[in-house]
């Protein structure tokens, strides 16, 4: 007993004599010395003498001294807690024995004491001599053979071992959001950070996360990563569970036509989700209202308090469809008494169309005036030619079919109709000044006045010239003089003559080419059955090849050329084809058309003596020629039908 008192007594005054001294020494150093420099400066210090009886005494040692010297169980298991079983990357704890400007000295039982950078400690959190902390085994011993701590890392072990005890039990725990990043916030758990997705913020969407910066929010760890030390929170799964038995109750007591106060939660392009209290309610853009709605911001805002109707739901999908509009009357449930057929209304342009545009006449009551609607006078293909959306309009009310929900109006129908007095304005046989508006292949449309236009067709534009199109002989936007061919007020149309304004000249023409004359003109055609050339009084002759095969008649063809002369022998005027019909002997051909050309020579020949004798032209020569004439001339003229076609 008096031996412990004494082992005692000893350790407690080498406790007293040695911390002083080490805690002076390491106050004053900038530097820690070596191992080697500390042991000569205590052995300077000290008396050589005492080193003479110091050894190193094993574990095995002293439990062999323990059972020869009789020591107590006690006392054994305290110089046993002094050998501690410590290895790196752990939890340990230690008393503090020392501090300078850059490091804290903590003993952890060890040969030497174990440092800690004195920044990894808060000032006001800065331990004194003697305190206890928990810290972190880094190295046990690094190169300078120092024993490295750390008090930050000790307090993330701890903080850690803390959450994972929180996700394994489901546990409620508080953070404070510290900043944003892409996705979602950080927030601080102390010691720990973790990641809180903008989705899991709140059961609603965010518009504004910076309103959460640096406010605290409960919060449980959803994901708990321990190989990357990354932990993933959520507040959105706290509101859920409290929302749960709301949604609940609340879907026991919902019934079709059940009117329910709720917020707007978010807008969407196909509708509005309404937050009922612990439930969603999608509030689709066709029930927002009973006019046209081109998106629910339009209507409504974000967080708005709304009351809806409940139109359905279903109880297994947890799903509910709410109006907006069927809170109030439907507008078509008076819509003839506000609107009578014969009233003119005002409206808006909401929707066009190519056959026609929608008019609002207001929330939920639309009308449609047709393309054809427009313009009494005026061919409108689309109405966009004529409106914009958003365009006041003054119409009038044509008919109505409630049942088919239904209102045709028109706008022609504001002014008189000019083709009523057309005829009388417009007579048969008239003449009117007008100015070209269009060329199509078989005629030519002028406008008489605004919105009036008559037709010109190809066959009138001359009296001697085959025309094939329009711009041979006018131009758009030229201004001449036409006459009245024809008007038709049941179907809008009026036919023109350009040619009718000058005199026939083909009694003149008939006289002036006597059959047997010879005359001559330009080439302007060379055909594979004859040649056409331009005689005076603006004619045209045409002399056709005689019987011979295709290959003499584009042998004989080729020799000659566009814009040379040519005379020929006239032999018959069809005012009809607009031709002159010549004979010329080189064309004529040889062979079965030798007796036709006999015929056609003793015709002449009776003509230079004067003889009354009358000889008919032969058969085979005149087809020839009409078929030549064909070849040179356009198809049938286009039936009446196909030109309006056309002109629309």
């Amino acid at each position: 007993m008096f031996e412990e008192q004494n082992i005692e007594q000893s350790v407690e005054e080498t406790l007293e004599v040695t911390e002083p001294t080490v805690t002076e020494d390491v106050s004053v150093e900038d530097t820690p010395p070596t191992p080697a420099e500390t042991v000569a400066e205590i052995k300077n210090y000290l008396n050589p003498e005492l080193f003479h009886d110091i050894r190193v005494v094993g574990q095995s040692e002293i439990e062999a001294h323990n059972v020869d010297s009789g020591l107590s169980a006690e006392l054994e298991k305290l110089y046993l807690n002094t050998l501690g079983d410590i290895t790196e990357h752990s939890l340990i704890n230690g008393r503090v024995v020392g501090m300078n400007d850059r490091d804290v000295l903590i003993d952890i039982g060890f040969k030497s004491e174990g440092i800690i950078d004195r920044h990894e400690f808060n000032e006001e959190e800065l331990p004194s001599i003697g305190d206890q902390v928990e810290v972190y085994l880094e190295f046990i011993e690094d190169a300078s053979g120092n024993t490295i701590l750390s008090k930050e890392k000790a307090d993330f072990m701890r903080r850690w071992q803390e959450l994972r005890d929180a996700f394994d039990d489901e546990t409620v725990i508080t953070g404070k959001i510290v900043r944003r990043i892409k996705g979602g916030m950080i927030v601080d758990l102390g010691v720990v950070q973790a990641f809180l997705p903008g989705s899991q913020v709140d059961v609603r969407p965010i518009q504004d996360f910076d309103v959460y910066l640096d406010k605290d929010i409960e919060i449980r760890i959803v994901k708990f990563n321990e190989a990357r030390k990354n932990i993933v929170v959520s507040h959105k799964v706290i509101l859920e569970e409290s929302l749960k038995e709301q949604r609940e109750a609340l879907f026991k007591e919902l019934e079709v036509g059940s009117i329910l106060e709720g917020r707007i939660k978010n807008i969407t392009d196909f509708g509005v989700f309404v937050d009922l209290g612990g439930i969603d309610g999608l509030l689709h853009i066709t029930d927002l209202s009973w006019g046209r709605v081109n998106h629910p911001s339009e209507v409504l805002n974000m967080n708005d308090a709304i009351t809806v109707k409940v139109i359905e739901y279903d109880e297994e999908r947890k799903r509910v469809s709410l109006g907006l509009k069927q809170l109030t009357p439907h507008p078509w449930d008076d819509v003839e008494i506000k609107f009578p057929v014969g009233n003119i209304v005002n409206g808006k342009v909401v929707s066009l169309t190519n056959y026609g545009c929608f008019i609002e006449l207001e929330p939920g009551v639309e009308g449609l005036i047709h393309v054809s609607e427009i313009s009494w006078t005026k061919h409108i293909k689309n109405p966009s030619e004529v409106y914009s959306m958003g365009t006041e309009i003054e119409a009038k009310v044509l008919s109505i079919d409630v049942s088919e929900r239904k209102i045709s109006m028109g706008v022609k129908q504001l002014t008189p109709d000019p083709w009523d007095e057309i005829e009388d304005k417009y007579m048969v046989g008239s003449t009117h000044k007008c100015k070209i508006q269009n060329l199509t292949q078989f005629g030519a449309f002028a406008e008489l006045e605004e919105g009036i236009d008559g037709l010109i067709h190809v066959s009138d534009l001359s009296w001697t010239k085959v025309i094939k199109h329009p711009k041979e002989v006018v131009e758009k936007g030229q201004e001449i003089e036409v006459r009245i061919l024809e008007v038709s007020r049941e179907n809008r149309r009026i036919s023109l003559g350009y040619r009718q304004v000058l005199d026939d000249p083909w009694q003149e023409i008939i006289d002036h080419y006597q059959a047997g004359n010879e005359v001559s003109g330009e080439i302007i055609r060379v055909l594979d059955k004859g040649i056409i050339i331009q005689l005076e009084m603006e004619v045209e002759g045409i002399i056709p090849f005689g019987k011979m095969s295709k290959r003499d008649r584009r042998a004989l063809a080729s020799q000659y050329e566009v814009g040379a002369n040519l005379s020929g022998i006239v032999m018959k005027v069809s005012p009809e084809d607009k031709k002159v019909v010549l004979y010329k002997e080189e064309l004529a051909g040889t062979g079965k058309s030798t007796s036709a050309t006999d015929e056609v020579k003793q015709y002449l020949k009776n003509q230079e003596t004067g003889s009354g004798e009358k000889l008919e032209l032969p058969q085979e020569l005149l087809d020839l020629a009409s078929q030549a004439e064909k070849d040179g001339v356009p198809d049938e003229p286009v039936e009446s039908e196909q030109v309006e076609e056309e002109k629309e």
